[in-house]
């Protein structure tokens, strides 16, 4: 059984995360799988429109930290290695993706979704940027690239949990909808943008990538200072306490006077 699996349809790939029993964590064969199958959509001359969901419970819960804890390190490959470069996560990709969002989409899985072009959920499907729980900052950026108001934005960051319902009525989803219609309405958009000519598809897509709110340079910089603000040790500790269902005990700071020496946008 493939950790990655693929159906082609008339134009149309679908991309299926499947490994239902760990959630469709992101562990290193899954990272490359899809790395794999990213890359065979972007380099096709046939294929021009991409679904990507999950299967079972979960469209994907993000990092596979139990993975990170055994390694002992965040990120990189199973062996050690670097990731493979995958051209979904780098924004090459010029084709329309659209999430069918199939259950829980937490941290990384998040993100995963958060880089489509469009959006389709089932009504039980939950939200989470985690990035507050498992790194030295907040998911700050993505309510603000997803157009968000800023009291959302800051939920978001600090990872609140968002449902389905309430991230549609926010604009964040495109269409919600019961669990037997998830791929029938996500063929329907497919089906509808393959009905385009195809320029006129491929120049919107250019422009409307263009036009997503950006961080600026300033706050990005800001966004690397802060990265550095705390105990480095806190981010293997919220692993470890994961993989081992308990409370973390975090330290916060090498030094207790860093708590008063925060990076701020002027300094």
């Amino acid at each position: 059984m493939s950790v990655v699996e693929t159906e082609r349809r008339d134009g149309i790939l679908v991309i299926r995360m499947n490994r239902p029993e760990r959630l469709n964590a992101l562990g290193a064969e899954l990272r490359d799988g899809l790395a794999a199958a990213w890359c065979e959509f972007r380099d096709s001359r046939e294929l021009e429109v991409a679904i990507y969901t999950g299967t079972g419970r979960a469209f994907c819960v993000g990092e596979d930290m139990k993975e990170s804890v055994e390694r002992g390190t965040v990120g990189g490959r199973g062996d050690g290695g670097p990731m493979r470069e995958n051209p979904y996560m780098t924004g090459e990709i010029q084709k329309p993706i659209i999430a069918a969002i199939n259950g829980f989409a937490m941290g990384g899985g998040f993100m995963l979704a958060e880089r489509a072009d469009l959006r389709v959920a089932v009504h039980q499907a939950v939200f989470e940027m985690s990035e507050a729980k498992r790194w030295l900052l907040g998911g700050f950026n993505h309510g603000h690239i997803g157009g968000l108001p800023h009291t959302v934005a800051t939920e978001m960051a600090f990872a609140f949990r968002f449902h389905a319902d309430r991230l549609y009525q926010l604009g964040f989803l495109n269409r919600v909808v019961d669990d037997d219609q998830l791929m029938p309405a996500s063929f329907a958009m497919a089906e509808h943008l393959m009905t385009l000519p195809p320029a006129a598809r491929v120049n919107t897509l250019v422009m409307m990538r263009a036009m997503r709110p950006r961080v600026p340079d300033e706050l990005q910089e800001l966004a690397g200072r802060l990265r550095e603000h705390g105990a480095k040790s806190d981010l293997m500790e919220s692993r470890r306490a994961f993989a081992e269902k308990r409370k973390p005990n975090f330290i916060g700071w090498d030094d207790p006077e860093d708590r008063y020496r925060t990076p701020t946008l002027g300094s």
